[in-house]
């Protein structure tokens, strides 16, 4: 029987779900928008937006970016012009850690809660930063690329491009745990990849027609770094002879994992970062307490480790799923 006490609580319950529903517009802005990295950014905040509107809220998700991951100007224009639409919140991966703080602090001024995500920023007017503790990512690199050269041997560390912090953070980790190696020797470390494949590939180009006769090793700490000098070593003929360590996974990176082109790659979880960014953001314009620091991991795949479940969640996250 539906008595009257049941009745009231119906409608104490309906009206409590109303007043905790809200409507948010959010805007989220990657670094670029070509590398598969993003995708599984994109792919992750979709789900934290489906999420949230399955808990009543109603999400309006805006995924706008700079095509190329050197468009600092392009970025910082994006944000500008959502923080002038007056948006909810803004989930943003600022591609230079000092250029994008102007446009961060206007936001917070603006009242309009930004998080952070991928690479970190020089600023604290932010409400999270969710992502790879990209130091310690570099010292995996460093750690196993020692390890596979039996402490000795020459190495190249090609970096990605200057401001980038999370790239930085990578290539300092990095250089951390290979010098403690006595037996290996670092003949180029100042060397940029650029910000595509195609920058990636001409720079790999001038460091092994330098020093590709005398490395033993390269370590590469993004996805266009890595594939780029994967093209290079094939048209040397010197794939799989020197020792490669990449960072991300992309296709083409897993392909030449597999063919033992390249002995280990580190791994993010982007499709997560996409999530929890949102999802933080979400809990921030409801008044709920954050995170400052949200770590979302950071693992070493190799050939041998490709068919761990763990690892194959990572590499292959559902991407057909949620950007249809």
């Amino acid at each position: 029987m539906f008595t009257r006490a049941k009745f009231l609580l119906t409608i104490t319950l309906a009206l409590t779900l109303r007043a905790t529903a809200a409507d948010y517009t959010i805007a989220v802005i990657p670094k670029g928008t070509t590398h598969e990295f993003w995708k599984s950014i994109h792919a992750g905040a979709v789900k934290a937006q489906q999420e949230a509107e399955a808990g009543g809220d109603k999400i309006k998700l805006i995924w706008k970016g700079p095509l190329k991951e050197d468009d600092r100007a392009g970025q910082i224009e994006v944000v500008e012009n959502f923080v002038g639409q007056h948006v909810s919140g803004i989930v943003l991966a600022p591609l230079d850690a000092q250029a994008l703080v102007a446009p961060v602090e206007m936001a917070a001024k603006a009242k309009i809660p930004v998080v952070i995500i991928d690479s970190s920023i020089k600023t604290e007017s932010i409400a999270s930063f969710v992502a790879t503790d990209n130091f310690v990512g570099g010292q995996k690199a460093g750690e196993f690329l020692g390890k596979i050269l039996d402490g000795k041997g020459k190495v190249i560390l090609l970096r990605y491009q200057e401001g980038s912090a999370s790239t930085e953070q990578r290539e300092a980790g990095f250089l951390d745990a290979i010098r403690k190696f006595p037996g290996i020797k670092l003949i180029s470390t100042e060397q940029h990849a650029g910000a595509t494949r195609d920058s990636a590939y001409q720079a790999s180009q001038n460091l092994l027609n330098r020093f590709g006769r005398d490395a033993t090793a390269i370590f590469t700490p993004n996805e266009s770094a890595c594939a780029g000098m994967i093209l290079a070593l094939r048209d040397m003929g010197k794939a799989g002879k020197i020792k490669h360590v990449g960072f991300d996974a992309s296709p083409t990176l897993l392909d030449a994992l597999g063919k033992g082109e390249v002995q280990g790659l580190i791994i993010q979880d982007p499709f997560k970062m996409g999530y929890l960014g949102v999802k933080t953001l979400v809990q921030s314009l409801k008044g709920e307490k954050v995170g400052k620091r949200v770590d979302t991991g950071v693992d070493l795949v190799t050939k041998e480790n490709l068919s761990d479940p763990k690892i194959n969640e990572m590499i292959h996250p559902p991407l057909d799923k949620y950007l249809k």
